[in-house]
């Protein structure tokens, strides 16, 4: 049977497992959401989840410099407790995302700290793009919504696709590690420098 991904994505943000995993889960149970959510758990693939609710107040800020200092990136990668910050994966983790930030430039963590104003002129755009390429107008806001979503994917942090593997997003990346080290661990905030350009940003979490 087909698998829409708005199935893997309620699965995923209900389970915090990846969305192959995710996929796999949902093919076994025929589509069926709770088997699915058996599976995972049965896995080990859901352990993220249940920790997401946990106070994450320790961890590092990962210092990145790229390009022969063209390009600067400041992350803050939260975790419980001072043991688990001085872990090689968890650091490991933080490094890899500041990689990211400073390959991809996002413009913040979560898909809820994008402004309605950001929204509304990307809406616009895609609008009036539709319109010149001379879409339909019914399905003119189908695809103005289509293109919104791939703009998340593109600018928010969390949606991206990882930089070593497009199978998987940082989501994917931070779910696997969270499941993997047993903590709950949040990317709080980063600021990314590039020589000549303005400071780019994001709000706390």
């Amino acid at each position: 049977m087909t698998i829409s991904t708005k199935q893997i994505k309620e699965l995923r943000d209900a389970t915090g497992a990846g969305m192959m995993d995710c996929k796999e889960a949902l093919i076994k149970a025929d589509g069926d959401f709770d088997k699915a959510v058996d599976h995972l758990r049965e896995k080990g693939l859901s352990k993220a989840a249940k920790r997401a609710g946990r106070d994450a107040s320790d961890g590092i800020v990962e210092l990145y410099s790229h390009g022969d200092g063209r390009i600067g990136v400041m992350v803050e990668v939260n975790c419980e407790t001072d043991f688990v910050s001085r872990s090689e994966a968890f650091r490991t983790l933080a490094h890899e995302i500041a990689l990211q930030i400073a390959a991809t430039s996002p413009i913040c963590v979560k898909e809820e700290q994008l402004t309605e104003d950001v929204l509304e002129r990307e809406r616009n755009v895609a609008r009036n793009r539709a319109k010149e390429e001379g879409k339909p107008d019914n399905i003119l806001e189908k695809i103005v919504e289509g293109r919104l979503e791939k703009f998340k994917d593109e600018v928010v942090l969390l949606r991206q696709e990882y930089i070593r593997d497009g199978s998987k997003t940082v989501q994917d990346l931070l779910n696997e590690t969270i499941s993997a080290i047993g903590e709950n661990i949040v990317i709080r905030r980063f600021s990314r420098w590039e020589l000549g350009e303005h400071s780019q940003e994001d709000g706390e979490e």
